[in-house]
């Protein structure tokens, strides 16, 4: 049986949709900066319950435009059946052909999940609304997903999502490799033979990073959290540290066979095209 180690490596880039006409040039250059490295594709995320339908959808079509893959993201809780139809259509219209399937956020004071629980659902839900028209990525949690118990059911629920119809997989971001080792095993060891790519955040703003990972559960490690603490307010340092500290993940991951690597880009270039060097993937 072939496994992930033995495919062709994938590299994409996330995009957040942005607010204002500034903000709109400014990712149209990073874009353009990126599109250089010849990513597999390039990600664009959707809002709590779809909050940013509209703007994920424009941008997904200026990517396009520009001659590059695009994958808008579209999560299911607080929305209904009619509506991701709605969605589902709205995209095949445009020619998209590959998305980001997450069970995403309830917007803040909407109390209704919705018609959906879980990603699965709405996996199972696209591939009976339109087969194989589209190439399906789903969220994997190597340091297991925030609202599993423990390690095994978090795997369980990764393997629902695989059933259910997906054809690749981009974790959370982490900086522990072996944790996303011990998941990859576990999910060969119950036959999941799909790519799990490493998702990369850089590290640019420790206490921005901290937020992040404290709202969605990816651990930093004490003594990455220790070292970016003692710099204080040294952000040339923490930048050089977080550059050296993400570029030995990177190789690391690489080198023991990860299919590739989906770096969070925060709508920068710098820190990516950095790493890439770095990296020597050009």
């Amino acid at each position: 049986m072939q496994t992930q180690k033995d495919k062709a490596r994938i590299f994409s880039f996330e995009f957040f949709p942005p607010k204002t006409p500034e903000g709109v040039e400014r990712l149209a250059a990073t874009q353009r900066q990126l599109a250089q490295l010849g990513p597999e594709f390039f990600s664009v995320t959707y809002g709590a319950g779809g909050t940013t339908r509209d703007r994920t959808l424009e941008t997904v079509l200026a990517i396009q435009r520009d001659g590059q893959a695009a994958a808008p993201h579209i999560s299911c809780i607080g929305s209904s059946r009619e509506s991701l139809r709605e969605v589902l259509r709205t995209y095949r219209e445009h020619g998209i052909r590959h998305i980001v399937a997450l069970r995403g956020d309830l917007p803040s004071g909407m109390m209704s999940a919705g018609e959906f629980r879980y990603a699965s659902d709405l996996v199972a839900f696209i591939r009976a609304e339109t087969g194989d028209h589209f190439f399906i990525e789903v969220a994997a949690y190597p340091e297991m997903h925030p609202q599993a118990r423990n390690a095994q059911e978090a795997v369980r629920h990764f393997q629902i999502k695989v059933d259910a119809g997906a054809d690749s997989a981009i974790t959370q971001y982490f900086y522990n490799a072996d944790a996303y080792f011990h998941f990859v095993d576990d999910c060969e060891a119950l036959g999941i033979d799909l790519p799990i790519v490493p998702g990369i955040m850089p590290i640019n703003n420790f206490s921005q990073l901290c937020r992040f990972s404290d709202a969605c559960g990816a651990e930093i490690p004490r003594w990455i959290r220790n070292t970016m603490a003692g710099f204080g307010d040294d952000s040339a340092s923490i930048k050089a540290f977080g550059l050296d500290v993400v570029t030995q993940l990177c190789d690391r991951l690489l080198s023991a066979g990860a299919p590739g690597l989906h770096f969070y880009t925060m709508n920068s270039a710098g820190l990516v095209s950095t790493l890439w060097q770095r990296l020597g993937l050009s």
